[in-house]
């Protein structure tokens, strides 16, 4: 299988060529998007129209969804609404919903998946409660210590992203969080971009082996020994300037670290396209070499729009979980059901588990080498 550009495919989540036809269930929050209900619907129907092979269960309010579902042709036949009259906001405390939060349209789709009704869950809602009640409902793998947060970021790379994880699912690991973050980017970078072999980075503030804290050298021994086995290549300590490169496919880190490069990335990305407009307003000569540059500008903003690649997964649950951006409109939320679909169709969390397994029995096997155990 050969890697793509997420950004040069389909993002209203088109059947990719190399999965079996199967039918696959989705299970969508309807509620908690900046833009309403009507946005999630209008992302599915245009999943919808280019993919036969997905059906959906949506949750939130029947009577105001089954309007919304009604009006898209591409929805007939496939959507299962299932009500749930609360709706978890992005101003709620994760500790409020996980113990209040029964009747809401986010706790209903989790329980979807639990169920096994569905495959895997999307949602536009509040990160922070998501990743909560997601751990409550779905439960962590066997050995997981701290799910992670993977994330497409924009790369010099043939396929035109790296993985970044963690981006903010807990702000500490040690080693074997580590080692297992690298495990599962390594799976989702295989399954989730077409990517046979990855190359695995572990982000630090220097190359030389010698530097970063005692839990970085530790984990660049254990992910070393995990690389031949796990079918991935480790390229050992990579830096900041490696996020966006071509050194490696995925770039391992903590929570805390990742979440501060990523807000960064997404500010600077702000600041140089608001500096572009600036520039191309600045006079009427630069207004007259914007409009010849408009084709190439076209091609940048295509690039570049994070409506393509919308979507972090969850990794480390008895089920996967997509987040989409809380802004996203129609487009975005159909790229989220495509990774989602994607995910699904490749038997991704099968995989992940077998690859986390894996993950415990070499961590327990240094730790036994470490105390002088055979």
């Amino acid at each position: 299988m050969t890697a793509t550009d997420p950004s040069a495919t389909d993002p209203d989540g088109s059947r990719p060529a190399d999965t079996a036809t199967r039918r696959i269930r989705l299970s969508i929050d309807a509620m908690g998007g900046d833009r309403g209900p009507a946005a999630v619907v209008a992302g599915m129907a245009r999943s919808a129209r280019k993919n036969p092979d997905i059906d959906f269960i949506l949750h939130g309010p029947a009577e105001e969804l089954g309007r919304l579902v009604a009006r898209r042709k591409q929805l007939a036949d496939r959507v299962e609404i299932r009500d749930a009259s609360d709706v978890v906001t992005m101003e709620d405390k994760p500790s409020q919903v996980v113990r209040h939060g029964k009747e809401t349209s986010m706790w209903s789709a989790l329980d979807a998946v639990r169920a096994g009704d569905a495959e895997v869950c999307v949602s536009c809602g509040n990160t922070g409660a998501l990743m909560a009640l997601s751990m409550m409902r779905l439960r962590k793998l066997p050995g997981v210590n701290r799910p992670a947060i993977a994330v497409l970021w924009p790369s010099r790379n043939p396929q035109g992203f790296n993985v970044m994880l963690d981006v903010g699912a807990d702000i500490r690991a040690d080693d074997k969080d580590l080692l297992q973050y690298a495990l599962m980017g390594a799976s989702y970078a295989r399954n989730g971009m077409g990517l046979e072999r990855p190359r695995i980075g572990l982000l630090n503030v220097g190359t030389e082996e010698h530097k970063g804290r005692s839990e970085l050298k530790a984990a660049h021994e254990l992910i070393s020994e995990a690389a031949q086995n796990a079918n991935f290549d480790f390229v050992g300590f990579v830096e900041g300037g490696d996020i966006p490169g071509e050194r490696c496919d995925v770039i391992v880190t903590d929570g805390f670290t990742g979440n501060v490069a990523l807000k960064t990335g997404e500010g600077t990305a702000s600041l140089i396209g608001d500096f572009l407009r600036e520039a191309f307003k600045f006079s009427p000569l630069s207004r007259f070499a914007a409009v010849l540059a408009l084709t190439s500008l076209r091609r940048l903003q295509k690039r570049i729009d994070p409506r393509r690649v919308n979507g972090g997964v969850f990794l480390g649950l008895n089920g996967p979980v997509v987040k989409s951006h809380g802004s996203a409109d129609a487009m975005g939320v159909s790229a989220a059901i495509k990774l989602a679909y994607q995910l699904a169709a490749s038997g991704f969390q099968g995989k992940i588990a077998a690859r986390v397994a894996s993950a415990v029995s070499l961590a327990q096997d240094a730790a036994e080498r470490g105390t002088g155990n055979v």
